[in-house]
């Protein structure tokens, strides 16, 4: 999963967990799984994120 801006991506019961390259790792919940298909096949993961799920679904930022 090469991406300049999203270091690792998991996914479970609806909760989108997101590590960025600058150290941060968040947790977007309510999350559907479609959504988190469709960024596992998005050119751009950051972009993605940035469009469909930051600012749009309750958010933690774990570190």
């Amino acid at each position: 999963m090469p991406s300049s801006n999203v270091r690792a991506v998991g996914y479970e019961d609806h909760v989108l967990e997101v590590e960025f390259l600058s150290g941060g790792l968040y947790r977007y919940s309510g999350v559907p799984a479609d959504l988190h298909t469709r960024l596992m096949q998005a050119s751009s993961k950051g972009r993605f994120l940035h469009q469909f799920v930051i600012d749009r679904y309750p958010t933690h930022r774990v570190r």
